[in-house]
Parts: C-alpha cells; sequence; structure tokens
C-alpha cells in the first residue's frame, strides 16, 4: 500500500545557500534572478488520498496578475459563472474541477455516438481528465479538431494493431528498483508521480497513468529507494523527473524531492518532463519559479501538441519560467490528423521560439496498445523535417526521432541530404533540391 509523503525536520530541503561544492565551486546565486516571493501555503504534513483532501478550499491561493482572454472570459460565463476570476487562474481550482466524466463532457461538448460509447465503457488507466481551462480551448461541435482529439477517448483507443504493446519501450525490463528506468549510461528516468492534470489519449505510459485510487498517492519508501540508488550509482549525471506530470505536486514535496538529488555530489543536470504549460498554465505561480530557480542547473522538458496550445496565458507562463534562468524545450509527438503537416509545424514551432522555447525532439508516436489511429508513416516525418529545414530558423527545426520500440533508446531519423562521393568528395543536396560539391579530402594522404 502506497504511504502518504511525511518528510520529518531532517529531510526539509536546505536553504538557498546549501554547498554547491559539487557544482565546481560556481556561485549560482549570482546567477540567479530574485523573484518576488509569494507568501507561502501552509504546510502540508502528508499527501493525502483524495484531490478534495490535497486542494481544501481554504487553501486557495490565486494568480491575480494573471489576464484572463476575453475567449476565455466567455467560457467561463457560459459554464461556471458562478465563480470569480481569481477562482479560474487558481491552478487548485482547476485540479479540483477537471472534467472526469461523460456526464461533465456533454455539459462542454457534442458528443459523437463514438465518443460517447468510448468514455462510458473504459476501464482502468489513462481515464478521462481534462482542466477546464483546456477545455475552453476544446471545439465544442468538432469531434475532429485537433486538441479535443488528443484529449477525448474514441473507440479507435480499443483497437490493439500488430506490433504494439502497453509498454512498447520495454521501461519495466530496464527498472532495477521501482519508478526508475536506467536504459543510458549516465542518465536515469525518475518516474514521480501518475498523475496528470490533463489525459493525452496516445499516451506512451497510458498503462500506468491515472489509475483509479492512486492518482494522489506517492510512496515515500519507493522516492527513497530512488534517491538511494542515485546516489549509489556515480556514473549517473543526469536525472529526469517524470510520470505523471512532476509540476502538478505540492511545492514542499517537488522541493523536498529536488534538495535530495541536488545534495548528490555527481547528480550534475536535473530536468523535469511537463505538459502544465500548455494544460494548466495557471499552476506556474511565482512561488512555484521561485522554488525552482534555487535548484539549477534545472531544464524543463515541456510537451506541446499544436499552435492551438500556444495561448497569452501558456506564454506568461513560459516567460515567467525563462525569465527565472530556467531553459525550456519542447517534445513534440506527430500525430495522424492532428499536426502531421508542415504548415502545423512551422506555426507550432516558430511559436515556440516567440515564447523562448527551443523545440527539441519530434517523436514519431510510440506503438502503444491502441494507437494506431494516431500514428503516421515514418516518410511523413521525414516529410515534415525536409519542409521545415532551409524554410525556417534553425532553431525551429527538432530532431526528429523514434523511441526503438524494446528499448532501443531513441535514434534520430534524418532526410537524405548526402546523396553521393567521388573521389573528391561528397555530393550534397540543400532543402531547394539543389546539389553541391563539398571537398571531403584526407589532407594526410600524399
Amino acid at each position: 500500500m502506497p504511504q502518504t509523503i511525511s518528510p520529518d525536520s531532517a529531510d526539509q530541503p536546505p536553504s538557498k545557500n546549501f554547498s554547491t561544492e559539487n557544482l565546481h565551486s560556481i556561485d549560482l546565486d549570482t546567477l540567479r534572478p530574485v523573484l518576488p516571493e509569494e507568501p507561502p501555503l501552509s504546510k502540508l504534513e502528508t499527501i493525502p488520498a483524495t484531490v478534495h483532501e490535497l486542494f481544501p478550499t481554504a487553501e486557495f491561493k490565486t494568480s491575480k496578475n494573471l489576464r484572463i482572454p476575453e475567449a476565455r472570459l466567455a467560457f467561463i460565463e457560459k459554464f461556471y459563472p458562478e465563480i470569480t476570476q481569481e477562482q479560474w487562474n487558481d491552478w487548485r481550482w482547476q485540479l479540483r474541477n477537471r472534467i472526469k466524466s461523460l456526464a461533465g463532457l456533454e455539459r462542454i461538448l457534442v458528443l459523437s455516438e463514438d465518443e460517447r460509447q468510448a468514455i462510458s465503457s473504459h476501464k482502468g488507466p489513462l481515464p478521462v481528465g481534462i482542466t477546464p481551462y483546456y477545455a475552453s480551448l476544446l471545439d465544442p461541435e468538432d469531434p475532429l479538431q485537433p486538441l479535443r482529439r488528443t484529449v477525448v477517448k474514441t473507440g479507435h483507443e480499443n483497437l490493439i494493431s500488430p506490433g504494439e504493446a502497453d509498454d512498447p519501450l520495454d521501461e519495466e525490463a530496464d527498472m532495477p528498483i521501482p519508478d526508475l528506468v536506467h536504459r543510458y549510461p549516465d542518465r536515469v528516468l525518475f518516474l514521480v508521480t501518475g498523475f496528470c492534470s490533463t489525459y493525452c489519449r496516445y499516451c506512451t505510459r497510458s498503462r500506468m497513468v491515472g489509475n483509479h485510487g492512486g492518482e494522489y498517492r506517492f510512496s515515500l519508501a519507493q522516492w527513497e529507494g530512488c534517491i538511494d540508488y542515485i546516489s549509489n550509482h556515480p556514473e549517473v549525471r543526469d536525472v529526469l523527473l517524470s510520470g505523471g506530470d512532476p509540476l502538478t505536486l505540492p511545492v514542499e514535496k517537488l522541493e523536498w524531492l529536488l534538495s535530495r538529488l541536488r545534495l548528490i555530489p555527481h547528480v550534475e543536470f536535473i530536468r523535469i518532463g511537463s505538459k502544465v504549460p500548455a494544460v494548466l498554465p495557471q499552476r506556474i505561480t511565482s512561488r512555484l519559479v521561485n522554488m525552482l530557480h534555487k535548484y539549477h542547473p534545472l531544464w524543463l522538458s515541456l510537451h506541446f501538441t499544436h499552435p492551438d496550445e500556444l495561448t497569452p496565458e501558456t506564454a506568461a507562463a513560459c516567460t515567467k519560467l525563462v525569465d527565472a534562468g530556467i531553459p525550456l524545450g519542447s517534445q513534440t509527438v506527430l500525430l495522424k490528423g492532428i499536426n502531421d503537416n508542415v504548415p502545423t509545424m512551422t506555426r507550432l514551432f516558430q511559436g515556440l521560439l516567440k515564447i523562448r522555447v527551443k523545440p527539441y525532439y519530434l517523436y514519431q508516436c510510440d506503438p502503444v496498445a491502441g494507437s494506431a489511429h494516431f500514428r503516421t508513416t515514418v516518410a511523413k516525418g521525414l516529410e515534415i523535417i525536409s519542409g521545415l529545414r532551409g524554410h525556417t530558423s534553425g532553431y525551429a527545426v527538432p530532431h526528429y526521432v523514434i523511441d526503438a520500440p524494446g528499448g532501443g533508446g531513441k535514434i534520430p531519423i534524418l532526410p537524405e541530404y548526402i546523396i553521393g562521393k567521388d573521389e573528391n568528395g561528397v555530393i550534397l543536396r540543400n532543402y531547394e533540391g539543389k546539389l553541391f560539391h563539398y571537398p571531403d579530402l584526407d589532407l594526410e594522404q600524399d
């Protein structure tokens, strides 16, 4: 049975001036901006089992400086007329009011018969879960709208195609202990929670996220076991926190975890994987950012799917993170009928650069069970990369990768730019299809 986390006084996060000897004596505090502090929330001594215990109304802390666009105000007036703008801007209100049922969806969307049947018959992990904010971005009439397709279940998920698996990347085979994947020599994947504020229907970890009764529980024993494993493996210099979504953890618990990892001398680099800025931008409060920027070098790997996610609220959230010195990279899954064309990807990647997010990975959709309707051909991914390179900023062109089924890791896939060679060099094809010769000579030869 999972325990609730109750770090005792000896395990409280260290002060901002904790030793940085493991960071080669760099005084990181001189590099960090000082952000305005928010009054702290009352401490949570344990992590309770239910969302209503975890986010009680009495502990609401609003983000009054987050401006609500007109389109969102109209949505609030129609579906949540009883709430204040301060409540809408509070991430705990958003979590408490996630849309998780057929009735909740039907209140906002005109569901197709396929959607209705799929949702009403769902059992197991990866339930429907959508924040009211993200629901406001969905087309209420069109079941084929890109954002709607990514979060509303259809019957296609019940169809299992050849080559698909619950754990297509074979992560569990590379888990020396529960919740820790050690596949690459110098880095580990630390699965810290099974909860997301919004569930993507193509999720690689659909087998384990959103399990009924386990969304809000975290095992201290498992966390400590992972920390001990990392401490005892000096080759591990890079730790990626994922899940679930780590940014949905209470600030106190996430800081407890980051502080313990930062005290391990050989851990040089910490990353957090999250879709929060796209689906729950209200979560990026000054209090959270103030905490995160104490634990540099820290990077965020954000998940963006479509340019319609680049709202003023998301831009404000990313701006707050970047202004705190936290580098942001994006990871985008290539999805059939959603973002599988050059104009859509160009708008997404150029839009991300405008808010200072570097497009990093374009993922071929993993062959998770029930994902065939989302997957494109590899040729389509190469077509998109070819359509981007040379036609937009190099910063806007991500690495196109396939995470090899069976645990092979990420393999980059590139269009054919070298099309031949002769005794004097190589023949190259540029973005316009023109051919060029590069003198690739061995200068040490006579």
